[in-house]
């Protein structure tokens, strides 16, 4: 049972969204748009079901979306500024040693051309190709809560090829094609230089696959564990040349796998079997390489029971265990999605230009850190807005 909300929660929680807010208010300049801005945030918060320029415009007792459509589209304030208070606010708040930063990406269903980066691609949030957006984000996730800190819209090169689809679509002429992973390596940079407190990075096989995000994290000194393809050719010694992952998980011995969970799930432990196995490859003094497999408890309809591999780089010495709670921390991104979309209006919006997208998604991030850091300090608030929102060989294997 939820414990009674009392008069004095609502004024704790009214309270810390106005210090939130105080924090990004001088980002806006003008008295009008900072007034706007808040009450953007605040109809994201509201609990109305799409959360759209007229539904937020209702919320703020506007008359029509005008207000919001120019908060959007036409004021002057850079949303890249306030994603750095955001960013401030997030390690103020549920800043951790132990943290974990995570990159990922997420799908927004779109109809017609006109909406910057649109296409068909394949978006992995519906699990096809699509005419769709796609943001890549990235997520902080530490003992004290998790939420998204960074995004950037995903520009496919047929636009950045195409002149007068960019100018129509607002896309500044300094914008150059940059793939997902270099996307990420960029807020990763912002998020290090910013000296947020982290040990560890994760991201799924677009990114773990790609040498350059993988170096970048080496270089930065932020150990990662990364999923690859089971193709992956993992580098090995001179004399036994290259071999790939699925290869060489092949040859584990049988009690090379242990059965651990890498956290908690909506139906309790997420159990699987594990093995991991140390790469013995160059590497900076102090730190090791690692290749970690994971196979699932139950066979796929083929009778298989699946595999995924991981490529880890990290102190040496760092035990299998604080691998596996890396790797589970990227679920962590995954919840954050569908808070944001189910509750913050995450890809409610109905924007076209390039500016606009980064926008509406750092003002969605913004209520969405708030819930997160309120849900860390008052478990009451948390508590009940769940209630009131319902969620739609040259290996050494460890033995």
């Amino acid at each position: 049972m939820v414990d009674e909300v009392t008069s004095s929660d609502l004024q704790a929680w009214v309270a810390g969204l106005d210090a939130l807010f105080g924090r990004v208010a001088a980002r806006f300049g003008r008295v009008e748009p900072r007034r706007q801005a808040r009450a953007y945030v605040m109809g994201l918060l509201a609990p109305v079901e799409r959360k759209t320029g007229w539904q937020l415009a209702e919320a703020a007792g506007d008359v029509t979306p005008d207000r919001m459509q120019r908060l959007l589209n036409h004021a002057r304030w850079d949303a890249r500024q306030v994603r750095a208070d955001l960013r401030a606010y997030v390690v103020e708040n549920l800043g951790h040693r132990d943290a974990v930063l995570i990159v990922d990406e997420t799908g927004f269903l779109k109809k017609g051309t006109k909406s910057a980066g649109v296409q068909r691609q394949y978006s992995g949030t519906a699990g096809r190709t699509e005419n769709c957006q796609l943001g890549v984000f990235l997520a902080y996730a530490s003992p004290l809560g998790r939420t998204l800190i960074d995004a950037e819209l995903y520009l496919p090169k047929s636009w950045m090829e195409d002149r007068p689809r960019r100018r129509e679509a607002g896309i500044p002429d300094e914008v150059d094609f940059a793939t997902k992973p270099a996307l990420a390596r960029q807020m990763l940079a912002q998020a290090l230089d910013a000296g947020v407190p982290v040990s560890w990075a994760t991201a799924d096989e677009a990114y773990g696959m790609d040498s350059k995000f993988r170096r970048f994290l080496e270089q930065r000194g932020v150990g990662y564990v990364v999923a690859v393809p089971k193709n992956q050719i993992v580098a090995m010694s001179l004399r036994e040349g290259d071999k790939r992952a699925d290869t060489l998980v092949a040859g584990a011995p049988p009690e090379a796998w242990k059965r651990l969970s890498c956290g908690p799930g909506a139906k309790g432990p997420r159990l699987y079997d594990w093995a991991l196995a140390t790469v013995h490859f160059e590497t900076e003094p102090g730190y090791q390489r690692w290749l970690l497999a994971r196979r699932s408890l139950v066979p796929n309809a083929k009778g298989e029971r699946e595999i995924a591999y991981y490529l880890c780089h990290g102190p040496a010495g760092t035990p299998l265990e604080e691998l596996i709670r890396v790797a589970g921390a990227r679920w962590a991104i995954e919840e954050c999605f569908q808070a944001a979309k189910n509750e913050t209006g995450l890809d409610h919006y109905q924007v076209r230009r390039f500016d606009a997208w980064h926008r509406h998604i750092t003002l969605a991030m913004l209520a969405h850190a708030y819930l997160a850091v309120t849900a860390a300090h008052a478990p009451k608030a948390q508590a009940a807005w769940s209630a009131s929102h319902p969620r739609r060989s040259g290996v050494s294997w460890h033995t």
